[in-house]
C-alpha cells in the first residue's frame, strides 16, 4: 500500500525515510482489486477516534446539507474526503455538470473544497458528496434556454464515431449525429460553429443538433 504525504504524521512528512523498516498503524482508505492498489494513512489511524465519537460526528452531519471538506486522496474514479472527520466520496459523476475526465486535475491531496451531502451510508458511517449540486442544474430549464429550431453558437468539444459532440455552454453538450452530415464538412475540435437545436429531451438530457444549411431543413417544419 502508498501513504500519501499529507496522510504521514507531521514528523514524517519532511523526512519519510525514517519510517523504512518500521512497523506503523494505518487506517485503510482506498482499495482498487483491479489496479491492485491500496491506499493507508497513519495520521487516521493514530488520530485515536473510537467509532463511538465517530458516529456521533456522522449523527450530525445532515443530508443536504453543505460542508466544508478536506481533501484525503484523488482517484480516477473520484475525490475522497473528510468532513469533520468522516469520510466520504464525491463520485466523477458528482464532480462537475460538465464532464470530468481526470479528478486529479482539479483538486489535491490537503487542498479544502465544499460539498453537499447526498447520502449517509449507516453501515459504513461514510458520506456520498456532491460538488456539483452546490450550483444549479443546467438542464432544469433547457426547453426554454434551446427551444427547437434556435440558431446557437458552440464549441466542438470532441468526435465519436457516431458524430461530433459541441458545448453550448457549461454542463450542456449536443451532438451533430453523423447521419446529419453530408462527409464534406469541415469540423475542427476547439473551434466555434453555429448549429440548430434539432431536438431536446430533458429527460434523458439528450440534445441533437444539425448544421444550418442554405435553406432552412424540411425537417424543421
Amino acid at each position: 500500500g502508498v501513504i500519501p504525504t499529507i496522510q504521514l504524521l507531521p514528523e514524517y512528512i519532511k523526512e519519510p525515510e525514517k519510517l523504512e523498516n518500521q512497523k506503523i498503524k494505518v487506517k485503510i482508505l482506498e482499495v482498487d482489486k483491479g489496479k491492485n492498489r491500496l491506499v493507508v494513512s497513519q495520521k487516521a489511524a493514530a488520530s485515536g477516534i473510537s467509532q463511538k465519537k465517530l458516529k456521533e460526528k456522522f449523527d450530525q452531519i445532515k443530508e443536504g446539507g453543505k460542508y466544508k471538506a478536506k481533501v484525503i486522496s484523488v482517484s480516477n474514479f473520484g475525490i475522497f474526503c473528510e468532513v469533520d472527520g468522516v469520510e466520504g466520496l464525491v463520485h466523477i459523476s458528482e464532480i462537475s455538470w460538465e464532464k470530468v475526465t481526470n479528478p486529479l486535475s482539479l483538486v489535491r491531496s490537503g487542498d479544502e473544497i465544499m460539498v453537499m451531502v447526498i447520502e449517509k451510508n449507516q453501515k459504513d458511517l461514510k458520506l456520498n458528496l456532491s460538488i456539483k449540486r452546490l450550483s444549479a442544474d443546467p438542464w432544469d430549464k433547457i426547453e426554454e434556454k434551446y427551444p427547437k429550431d434556435k440558431l446557437i453558437e458552440g464549441e466542438v468539444v470532441r468526435k465519436e464515431k457516431y458524430g461530433y459532440f459541441v458545448r453550448l455552454e457549461p454542463g450542456i453538450e449536443g451532438l451533430i449525429h453523423i447521419s446529419k452530415l453530408k462527409g464534406d464538412e469541415k469540423i475542427e475540435i476547439g473551434k466555434k460553429i453555429s448549429v440548430y437545436i434539432e431536438r431536446v429531451n430533458k429527460k434523458t438530457r439528450r440534445l441533437s443538433l444539425v448544421l444550418p444549411a442554405t435553406k432552412k431543413p424540411i425537417f424543421y417544419r
